[in-house]
């Protein structure tokens, strides 16, 4: 089957055609159009404005995917949007332009969770070889993004707990807020990480010493806060001002590696620890912190080295990001799991289905 899937949910209008075929997920378009540079003035993203930025962009997308995958209309069997969470003037562009197509076309309709779409972007894999039915449950997943940070339990597919979450900032806010605080523009995540890894390779020069807090790393829950480490950040910031430094550069390549570890200590720290307890056959990572290389890579080798005998999936950083490839692919996951009522009900969602800015994942 053909699903076609579209995300609107931030600053990404996204459109995809995602075939799933022999127990495989086959990418035919994944077209992403980019506001970053429009909002990286503000600091952030502007609700309203993003909202513009999908109204105009959203035919234009939807028009390239389908000329780059040589598909028609006729040939989708399903689409997917994504229903929430988000921003709501955003979401209601995407939902609004599925339901417009799921009633022209007479096409089954659903909504997908935001995070469910990252988490099922573990799916799509480049390597051909790679088969659903290898999966094994129970699956630990670490969410990392702009907006969420949580461990999530899953016994079967579409089943959720989350055991862990932050209790303030999300990890990707963090990067943002430290960027912000360091003078390095939006978005942080990969600032911080490129002047990380700029500090690995001029760490001989470095001759002072640069220390952040590790928040809740030995707390009883499975639980996350960076709000304290960003804070921690912006004290640093303000009394190294103070001294006499001659290479300004060096030491904001320092703060930014430091910060990075002591996020990434956390949220290892905190799988390793859920991992211990539940056993899950299955370790992932998901979200767009997962495209952060360090992490992937510290992630992978505890991983390894704790849990040999646990199978660790990481999403393709082409889609770690928001993109619409990850709801398609989700859609294709609800649809298997639908009864032939519910699928027929599916057919009539373009009359009910609403966007929600708080959707929860269930």
């Amino acid at each position: 089957m053909i699903i076609l899937g579209i995300e609107t949910s931030c600053d990404e209008t996204a459109v995809s055609l995602v075939e799933a075929k022999e127990n495989k997920l086959k990418t035919f378009s994944n077209i992403i159009s980019s506001q970053v540079k429009l909002h990286a003035k503000w600091g952030g993203v502007v609700p309203n404005l993003a909202a513009r930025e999908h109204l105009k962009n959203i035919i234009p997308v939807l028009k390239t995917a389908f000329k780059k995958a040589g598909v028609k209309p006729s040939n989708i069997d399903l689409i997917a949007v994504t229903q929430g969470p988000g921003l709501i003037p955003a979401l209601l562009i995407g939902t609004n332009a599925a339901k417009t197509l799921s009633y022209v076309w007479k096409k089954p309709l659903i909504g997908i969770h935001h995070i469910e779409g990252h988490i099922y972007a573990n799916f799509i894999h480049v390597n051909s070889k790679f088969k659903i039915q290898n999966l094994k449950f129970p699956i630990l997943c670490l969410v990392v993004s702009g907006g969420h940070t949580q461990l999530v339990l899953m016994k079967k597919h579409l089943d959720y707990e989350i055991i862990g979450q932050t209790l303030d900032d999300a990890v990707g806010e963090a990067f943002d807020k430290v960027a912000r605080i360091l003078g390095l523009g939006y978005p942080g995540g990969p600032i911080i990480s490129k002047l990380a890894t700029r500090n690995s390779q001029l760490k001989k020069k470095n001759n002072f010493q640069i220390c952040l807090p590790r928040p809740m790393i030995d707390s009883k829950d499975f639980n996350f806060s960076f709000s304290g480490l960003k804070t921690a950040v912006l004290y640093k910031v303000k009394k190294l001002k103070k001294l006499p430094v001659t290479d300004y550069e060096l030491l904001v390549a320092g703060i930014a590696a430091e910060f990075q570890q002591a996020a990434i200590d956390v949220l290892i720290h905190k799988t390793i620890k859920a991992a211990q307890k539940y056993n899950p056959k299955t370790i992932m990572l998901a979200g767009g912190v997962s495209a952060n290389q360090e992490l992937r890579k510290q992630l992978s080798e505890f991983i390894e080295k704790n849990f040999p005998s646990t199978r660790r999936m990481l999403p393709a950083t082409s889609y770690s990001t928001d993109n619409a490839a990850m709801i398609a692919a989700a859609g294709y996951y609800r649809w298997k799991n639908m009864s032939a009522e519910q699928r027929k009900k599916a057919l009539r969602n373009w009359k009910t289905l609403q966007a929600d800015a708080n959707l929860e994942l269930a």
